[in-house]
């Protein structure tokens, strides 16, 4: 049987690689929602102009987005499908995007209404990227001490604590 910290892992996983997989393809194209695409659109045309240093480094407003949108459908896919580290690399690649996107939005003065998501999938992501560097707890049945090349369980598991009745 899985364990929780591992159902936790997988759940998170997909449900974030989703939700990166469908906003990353609606800064992409406007086939999912023509509105949600405009209104990207409206939006990263104000991030460029509130950086001008963008515009100096030839960065136009549908490079921004569409380098954003392409990273988020990357890495979503990446989050649900591929096991092991690169998840775990793919996780930290989104929370480097989404904290760059939260300074957009400080940058522009939208409202907290506009950027809650953002702060939603922000703190998902740290909690998943927190759980996953856990090392994995081993069962007390399991935990052992190898002294001489003999494996014997640890002290304080194998005798009972004094004043206290093992019952069976």
């Amino acid at each position: 049987m899985a364990s929780p910290r591992t159902i936790t892992i997988v759940a998170l996983s997909v449900a974030l690689g989703l939700f990166f997989v469908f906003m990353g393809t609606i800064k992409l194209t406007p086939r999912l929602s023509r509105d949600a695409y405009n209104e990207m659109k409206r939006a990263y045309k104000s991030y460029v102009r509130a950086l001008p240093m963008l515009k100096k480094m030839g960065v136009s407003s549908i490079l921004l987005r569409k380098s954003i949108g392409a990273l988020e459908v990357a890495c979503g896919i990446v989050m649900t499908l591929v096991p092991g580290r690169p998840k775990d690399v793919a996780n930290f690649l989104l929370l480097l995007l989404v904290l760059a996107v939260l300074f957009f939005h400080q940058l522009v003065g939208d409202p907290l209404k506009r950027y809650a998501h953002a702060l939603v999938f922000g703190i998902l992501l740290t909690c998943r990227l927190l759980i996953a560097r856990q090392p994995e707890e081993l069962l007390p049945d399991k935990r052992m001490l190898s002294v001489n090349g003999d494996e014997q369980p640890l002290i304080h598991e194998a005798a009972p604590e004094k004043g206290k009745v093992k019952v069976s």
